[in-house]
């Protein structure tokens, strides 16, 4: 039996794209891409469905805009360079978005959100007032302040986790994570030419999490153990969960069409 099904049926969709989606491997902006993939989200809104975006890249589009040479390795350097890159981000991300007539709207989080159960109801308000009036909620965590994903301390992990957390607050049908890998292997395939894709996954076990990798791209800092931790996170709170490769966001359609590509985690609490 497929799932595909209830990807198919999805209507409030959240999608993540990490920072190796959105530069090239030099780390500087890929605006081609991101010119696609503000496109084909915007295709998906005029279809009637609610979408959200979750984006990494502040540090690394902050380096591109400074011209810096290499990543900034101290936290304050990281901090500083990350509060440049939202600017620039959400800057590439209205323009892109205003020229097929959507708004956006940024929405900066911390882990408060969801420790503190007042922030937790304030947020999920804006959240639900954004879609709403279809407005496009682009969400970071805010690194400005927040140092848990600079340091990849696993809270967040390059927004893998904060996508699942989104997710969860908006009551979301469907997350979508777009990586620099097609979906997830039983073995690392750029060790392993036996590794074999996993089309789709009932429960994120163990066994799983042994086969992930902690190691992430050079310029993200997420690895594909932050992605099942994101998986377990949206599949406990009902919200079926796909990996794909974002080299090309067309992918998206694909996706929402019910085709099978990448690795659908499914969530038991939404099947019957």
């Amino acid at each position: 039996m497929s799932y595909r099904k209830y990807v198919e049926k999805a209507n409030r969709i959240v999608v993540k794209v990490g920072t190796s989606t959105l530069t090239y491997s030099n780390g500087k902006i890929n605006l081609t891409r991101i010119e696609k993939l503000t496109r084909v989200l915007s295709d998906l809104l005029n279809s009637g469905k609610e979408v959200a975006l979750v984006t990494s890249g502040a540090v690394g589009v902050g380096a591109s805009k400074l011209k810096l040479s290499k990543k900034p390795e101290t936290v304050i350097e990281k901090q500083a360079v990350a509060s440049v890159g939202q600017c620039e981000l959400m800057h590439i991300y209205s323009k892109f978005f205003g020229e097929y007539s959507h708004i956006v709207g940024q929405v900066l989080l911390t882990r408060d959100v969801v420790e503190n159960d007042h922030i937790r109801e304030n947020v999920c308000n804006t959240f639900e007032k954004l879609l709403e009036k279809g407005i496009v909620p682009i969400v970071n965590e805010n690194d400005t302040v927040s140092i848990d994903e600079i340091e990849n301390i696993c809270n967040f992990g390059d927004n893998d986790n904060l996508s699942a957390i989104v997710a969860e607050l908006v009551n979301a049908d469907l997350l979508i994570i777009l990586s620099d890998i097609d979906g997830f292997y039983d073995k690392d395939p750029r060790k392993n030419k036996d590794s074999k894709l996993l089309k789709e996954v009932l429960e994120v076990t163990k066994e799983l999490e042994d086969c992930a990798g902690g190691a992430g791209s050079n310029f993200g800092t997420g690895g594909m153990i932050t992605k099942l931790q994101a998986a377990k996170r949206a599949n406990n709170a009902g919200v079926h969960m796909v990996l794909a490769n974002g080299e090309d966001p067309e992918i998206l359609n694909s996706i929402v069409k019910g085709d099978e590509i990448g690795t659908l985690f499914v969530s038991k609490k939404k099947i019957n």
